[in-house]
Formats: structure tokens, C-alpha cells, sequence
């Protein structure tokens, strides 16, 4: 694969960015469509590599997945059926679709990706198990492993510590109206599962398909059995992808509009409006469209950024270009994410002249003169798109895999392009 080069910027970048679907909405929204009474359709989905995972693996269990103009519409099986499931390395693949495989009607493998196999996945397991699912892992708690269908779940009080990531917690609860005792998920770890606002959006799909999904009190989750409504779903725009060319509008002293922003979401893209005005943008929201204009200087920021992870890789880059320190705190848990980015972020950062100190949880990034060179991706989209934000005040920033950002962005280098252009 032949590196991308990151364009610098020549001038203030001003533009306008139309963003595709949610993921995190798409593949929840395809997964309850799957398991509905009724048919539904999922529209304006994102059409990207872990959606496509997604649709996949749903038909290998039984689920009529196909186009229909823009849109997607599903017909649910009437029984899930035993597979093989290439998981990629699509987290929500691997951590979602594995509680509703256990109603199949026999065996199910996952594998994906070489990164994937890094996963942890024990939670998920030991979840499944408690659930009464019968999971061969070969001892590893990680793919490949086979979920041994027998088209029913036991379901009832599961006990996890889902410290490492929130989608042990939403896997288990969008499968549990499916099961026979539904499912309640207690959240046993001293520290709160993080990325909070992605199982919000969870139980915020689950009862918009009429299902009674509730948090009783925090670190506790109970979703009761019952049916799944059929019907149409609209997919909100994916503000975290906005990250990178919002960031753009910091880095050149322009102005970026993302036109269709909820009012009120779920989403922890969100939170970049706060986030960016903290760095010195002026963030203004009306009539549903952001707008983000940078004042020529980036500010340094102490923040703790355990329920907007995703939001992590271009802030990181975004501190390394400040005017002052920065400590982003929180992020332990991304070691688990598709590569570990705190050492990615570390190593890629320093390679280039940055000064970053890699904490267990935290990175303090203390401004320093950066020069070109690779930057690595390691197979995972928020690593390229931060590449390519930093390449914007840096010559010769060399991405090694841009392909990665097919994962949420299907033209991200083409979508870069025509925002520099105006």
C-alpha cells in the first residue's frame, strides 16, 4: 500500500461537510431490525466497512438485509440460524451480534481480523455464560470462538466488569427481549464503564422499538422480555467522524459547518462543541447545523475524556499543536480499542517531535516543533483521520494506511479533499 500524503493547508479551510450515517446508530438500529416481529427499514444508514460487517453477519444468521434506494430494509428470520461470522475488526460486530447468535438453532463461529484476535472479549464470554449460553473459546477470552445456539436463552442477572468497554454492556441488553427471563446487567468494577453516553443510545433504540429497557440506578441495566417493533428508523448523521474536519477549522483559522446536527442526541460526538470551544473555537449551534471557526490559536486542555474516547485521537493531535500543555485523562480502556491507542498516539506523536508522556489511563502532551515522517494508522480509522488533521500544519506527514478510515468514512481522502477546496 502506498502511503497518503496529508495535504497541508494553504489557506483557512471554509466549508461546508455533509456527513454520512451514524455507525454506532446503524449497526443497533440493523441488529433490532433483525430481531423484530416485523419487517423495518433503517434509513439514510452509513455505508462503510463495519456497517457492511454488520448486514453481513446478520444475513449469515437468517435476516433479509437489502438496498432499497438509500435506505436499508430488513425482514427478520423466523429462526436464527447456525454460521460462520467474519467480525473484521468491527467491535460492535464482535461484542453485539454473538449475544443473539446464542438463539440460533445451532453453532455459530466469529473470527475476524489479525487486530481483532487482540480484542479482549472475556467479558462478553463470561456474560454469556452467566446468561446460560454455551461458549467455546478454547480458555483464550478472544476470537475465534463458537457460540453453541439452541435457539433459546435462559437470560436473567448477569454480573461483568465492563471497565474495558461499554459494548459488553450494550451487546447483552439488545438481545435481552429475546431472552426468557430478559437480562439485567449489574456492572461490578470500582470504575464506571466508559463511553456511558453509547449505552445510553442503546436503551434509547431499544425503547423507541417499544422495548422496556431501563437503568434502574447507576451500573445497573434491565431490559424486560417482550416483543420488538418493526418500522422505520431515521439514522442521525455520525458526529463523532465530524471530528477531524471540525478540528480542521482550528488548525487553519477557517470555518467548517456540518449541516443536519441534532438538537438533542445520544451520539458522544456531541460533546465536541464543548470540547472545541474549550481549545479556542467559536462553536455555534442553530437550525440544526454547527458551525466551528477558529480564532488562530489552539489552547491546551485538562479533560477527562473516558465517556468520549472516540473523540480522543484528533484532540491529541489537536494538543500537540496548542499554544499550551494539555492532559487528556481517562483513556485506559482504549488500550482495547482497534489498536492501543494511548502507545499509538505516544509513538506516533514522538516519532514526529511531539512531547508526550504515556500514562497507564492519561497523556500529558506539552507542545513541541513537529516535522514530516510516517505516520502509522495500524489498521484503525481515528488513527488515519488524526494523521490527516496533523498534516494540516505539518509538511510531509506520510499516512501509511488511509484505507483504514473505510471502516466509518467510505471516501474519507475524497471527503478531505473537497473540504480543502471549499
Amino acid at each position: 500500500m502506498q502511503p497518503w500524503a496529508a495535504p497541508r493547508a494553504s489557506a483557512p479551510v471554509r466549508a461546508t461537510v455533509e456527513l454520512p450515517g451514524s455507525k454506532s446508530l446503524t449497526n443497533r438500529l440493523l441488529l433490532l431490525a433483525a430481531l423484530a416481529d416485523s419487517p423495518s427499514r433503517v434509513v439514510r444508514p452509513l455505508r462503510a466497512r463495519d456497517t457492511d460487517l454488520m448486514a453481513d453477519a446478520l444475513r449469515v444468521l437468517g435476516a433479509r438485509i437489502v438496498d432499497d434506494g438509500p435506505d436499508l430494509a430488513i425482514t427478520p428470520a423466523r429462526q436464527l440460524r447456525a454460521g460462520n461470522v467474519d467480525t473484521g475488526l468491527a467491535g460492535t460486530v464482535m461484542r453485539f451480534v454473538p449475544p443473539i447468535a446464542a438463539l440460533a438453532d445451532g453453532p455459530v463461529t466469529f473470527d475476524g481480523d489479525e487486530y481483532a484476535r487482540e480484542r479482549p472479549m472475556t467479558t462478553m464470554v463470561d456474560g454469556l455464560r452467566q446468561a446460560g449460553v454455551e461458549v467455546d473459546d478454547g480458555g483464550t477470552g478472544r476470537l475465534p470462538f463458537t457460540i453453541h445456539g439452541r435457539g433459546a436463552v435462559p437470560g436473567g442477572l448477569v454480573q461483568i466488569d465492563a471497565s474495558a468497554s461499554s459494548q459488553f454492556v450494550s451487546g447483552l441488553l439488545l438481545a435481552g427481549a429475546r431472552y426468557d427471563k430478559g437480562i439485567e446487567v449489574i456492572h461490578t468494577g470500582a470504575d464506571r464503564v466508559p463511553s456511558q453516553p453509547h449505552v445510553d443510545m442503546t436503551l434509547a433504540v431499544l425503547r423507541a422499538a417499544g422495548v422496556d429497557a431501563t437503568a434502574p440506578e447507576p451500573g445497573v441495566w434491565r431490559v424486560a422480555p417482550g416483543p420488538i417493533a418493526g418500522g422505520s428508523r431515521v439514522v442521525e448523521p455520525d458526529l463523532s467522524n465530524a471530528a477531524p474536519f471540525l478540528a480542521a477549522a482550528l488548525v487553519t483559522g477557517g470555518t467548517v459547518r456540518v449541516p443536519g446536527w441534532p438538537a438533542r442526541t445520544t451520539q458522544p460526538g456531541d460533546e465536541l462543541r464543548p470540547l472545541l470551544a474549550a481549545m479556542g473555537a467559536d462553536v455555534r449551534l442553530t437550525a440544526n447545523r454547527l458551525t466551528v471557526a477558529g480564532r488562530g490559536v489552539i489552547r491546551g486542555i485538562d479533560v477527562d475524556l473516558r465517556d468520549v474516547s472516540e473523540l480522543a485521537t484528533v484532540i491529541a493531535v489537536l494538543a500537540a499543536l496548542a499554544e499550551s500543555p494539555s492532559q487528556l485523562r481517562g483513556l485506559g480502556h482504549m488500550r482495547g480499542h482497534e489498536t492501543d491507542r494511548l502507545a499509538a498516539l505516544f509513538a506516533e506523536l514522538t516519532a514526529l517531535g511531539g512531547d508526550v508522556v504515556e500514562h497507564p489511563d492519561a497523556l500529558t502532551i506539552t507542545p513541541a516543533p513537529l516535522h514530516g515522517g510516517r505516520w502509522r494508522a495500524y489498521a484503525d480509522h481515528r488513527m488515519a483521520t488524526a494523521g490527516a488533521v496533523l498534516g494540516l500544519a505539518v509538511d510531509g506527514v506520510q499516512i501509511d494506511d488511509i484505507g483504514a478510515t473505510t471502516k466509518t468514512l467510505p471516501d474519507f481522502p475524497g471527503m478531505w479533499s473537497t473540504m480543502l477546496a471549499g
